[in-house]
C-alpha cells in the first residue's frame, strides 16, 4: 500500500477517532524508517494535519490565532504538495534558496504545522492528567510549553485572555461527540502516534544543521 492510498479511508467515526486513525498510519510508516533516510510524502501527511483543524475551531477565541496560523500553514503545504512531492524536498529547496526561516518559506510553514500538532499532543496530555482538570488549566499550560516561547507578547497576551473563554471540559466533549471514556482513548491513540512524526520532523531540520529554536 502506498502512502497516498493509506489515507484513502480514515473511517466514519467522530473528529477524534479519525484523526487518531489518520496518525496512526502515518506514525507507522514514520516509525519503522525513523533510522533510515525515508522521505516522508507531503500529500498524505497534509490530509492527516488537515483534519487537526476542526480541534482548533472548537478551542474558540482563545486559539484562533493558533487555528488562523495552522490552517494557512497547512493550506501552504498542500497547494506545494503538487510541486515538491515529500517534506525533504521542501527543506532542499528553501536551504539552496537561503529561505529556511523566512516569512511564508515552506520550509517555514512545515515548522508552524508541527508546532499545532504538538501543541494538540500537549493540550491532549495535560487533559487527561487528570479528571477533573479543566480545559483552561490544560490549555493553559500545554500553549506556555509549545507555543509562547515563539510568539510575541501581544499574541501571548491575547491567548492568555481569551482562555476565559474556553468551553468547559464537557461541552468540549460534547462538540466532539465524545464521552470522557471514549476521549480518552482516542486522545491516547493521538499522543502515541503524533510522537514519532514530531521527531521525524524535527530530524529533518536537526540533520541539516537547523535550529529548533524558532
Amino acid at each position: 500500500m502506498s502512502d497516498d492510498e493509506a489515507f484513502e479511508d480514515t473511517g466514519t467515526g467522530t473528529p477524534l477517532s479519525k484523526i487518531a486513525c489518520s496518525f496512526e498510519e502515518l506514525s507507522e510508516i514514520v516509525k519503522s524508517s525513523l533510522d533510515s533516510d525515508y522521505d516522508l510524502r507531503l500529500k498524505p501527511f497534509c490530509e492527516a494535519c488537515t483534519l487537526v483543524s476542526i480541534l482548533f475551531g472548537c478551542l474558540g477565541i482563545a486559539f484562533k490565532f493558533a487555528e488562523m496560523e495552522y490552517t494557512a500553514k497547512v493550506r501552504g503545504l498542500t497547494e506545494a504538495a503538487s510541486t515538491y512531492d515529500t517534506l525533504n524536498r521542501i527543506l532542499d529547496q528553501d536551504m539552496q534558496n537561503e529561505t529556511v526561516k523566512s516569512p511564508g518559506s515552506l520550509s517555514r510553514n512545515l515548522r508552524r504545522v508541527r508546532q499545532g500538532l504538538d501543541l494538540i499532543r500537549a493540550l491532549f496530555l495535560n487533559f487527561l492528567s487528570s479528571g477533573d482538570r479543566s480545559l483552561k488549566e490544560a490549555a493553559t499550560t500545554a500553549y506556555g510549553d509549545v507555543c509562547a516561547p515563539y510568539h510575541t507578547w501581544a499574541v501571548r497576551t491575547a491567548v492568555y485572555a481569551g482562555m476565559c473563554a474556553l468551553p468547559t471540559r464537557q461541552q468540549l466533549l460534547l462538540k466532539l461527540n465524545e464521552t470522557e471514556e471514549t476521549a480518552e482513548k482516542e486522545m491516547k491513540r493521538y499522543i502515541t502516534a503524533a510522537a514519532p512524526i514530531i521527531q521525524y520532523i524535527d530530524k529533518l531540520y536537526v540533520k541539516r544543521n537547523i535550529s529548533l529554536d524558532w
